[in-house]
């Protein structure tokens, strides 16, 4: 008897101890009131990842010509440069449209970056007509040191008023005469020949003072154009002569380098504006760069091509002294006649710098 009530006497101890252990647990740690969540620690935000940009950058010549290696080499730099921030997308062929229309592309910010010859510009600046004047520079090598100088970046800073930015001047390089029916020797061998030229005033001019017929058209429509005989010839570099195709539809090459053209890389401001400091920077080295390869890239194909255009069958004339005079005697009233347009003082400062840079 006495065993059983010592049995339950410690049954009684072990529930009670049981029961304190239990009541000491919540009072340490108490429920959470009803309806309020438990606070947690905060989340510790990512790192925001830094903006990327595209590029998309067209040109009206094919992926074989000295242009698009120069766009190669400016995408490969700022790829790099960028860490990836920047992609460059690039079209050829006028893949994106003529030269007119990606312009006014980059001024509605609908497209990066082109790059145009001179030519088309001057609907927007007239004194970029300067280099659509006949027979103004004597050598590639004084062209470009005038277009790296002052009085070429003076036409560059201002594009930014008209929703564009000036990043370098590219080569295109010494305009020459290609036709489908004469050699031309002379002025009076142009008499009467359709000849393609672009939509520009000079140029529309001192054709028409050699005794031609210009014709403008886009540049794309120009190989059907003179396949199908809607005009007889066209006006451009060798590179393009070459690289285009054109012994397939021209018989006669003159080498009149009448006109030296620059191309112009133009970027959107639109899009220019958006960039951080930093990148601009990268894009305008890239600019640099690969101008400097690009007109290294040009000379040498203008000097090899020359001998691709007889071996495909063309017949390429080189002017004598005295032939070539006879062209710039014809022309220098186109001179004259735009000068006013221009800006005589312009006119005259670019002159002026060419005969310093020539060393006369």
């Amino acid at each position: 008897m006495k065993k059983s009530k010592l049995i339950v006497a410690l049954s009684l101890v072990s529930m009670m101890l049981l029961s304190a252990c239990s009541t000491g647990g919540t009072a340490t740690t108490p429920d959470p009131e009803p309806n309020t969540p438990a606070e947690e620690e905060p989340a510790e935000e990512p790192a925001g990842e830094e903006e990327k940009f595209v590029i998309r950058a067209g040109i009206g010549l094919n992926d074989q010509h000295p242009q698009f290696k120069g766009l190669e080499v400016m995408k490969e730099y700022v790829e790099k440069e960028s860490n990836g921030r920047i992609e460059m997308q690039l079209f050829h062929s006028s893949q994106l449209g003529d030269d007119i229309q990606m312009m006014e592309a980059l001024q509605m910010g609908s497209q990066e970056v082109t790059c145009p010859s001179t030519a088309p510009i001057t609907s927007i600046d007239n004194r970029f007509m300067i280099f659509d004047l006949p027979f103004l520079f004597p050598t590639e090598e004084v062209a470009s040191d005038l277009l790296d100088g002052d009085l070429g970046q003076e036409l560059l800073d201002g594009l930014s008023d008209h929703g564009l930015i000036g990043l370098a001047y590219w080569e295109n390089g010494y305009r020459h005469l290609t036709n489908s029916v004469r050699e031309v020797k002379s002025p009076a061998d142009m008499e009467g020949l359709k000849i393609r030229t672009m939509e520009n005033e000079v140029h529309l001019d001192f054709f028409r003072a050699l005794g031609a017929n210009p014709t403008p058209m886009p540049f794309g429509e120009l190989f059907t154009a003179m396949q199908t005989g809607v005009v007889d010839g066209q006006e451009n570099p060798v590179p393009t002569i070459a690289l285009q195709n054109y012994p397939e539809v021209q018989d006669y090459t003159t080498l009149t380098g009448h006109v030296y053209s620059p191309f112009v890389l133009l970027m959107s401001k639109i899009f220019w504006d958006k960039l951080p400091a930093e990148l601009q920077t990268v894009v305008e080295d890239g600019a640099i760069l690969a101008r400097d390869e690009q007109r290294r890239i040009n000379r040498e194909y203008t000097e090899e091509l020359k001998g691709d255009l007889v071996d495909a069958g063309m017949t390429v004339t080189e002017l004598t002294t005295e032939e070539l005079k006879a062209f710039q005697d014809a022309t220098k009233p186109t001179v004259e006649k735009f000068k006013s347009q221009i800006g005589e003082d312009y006119v005259n400062q670019v002159l002026e710098e060419i005969e310093n840079l020539s060393g006369n």
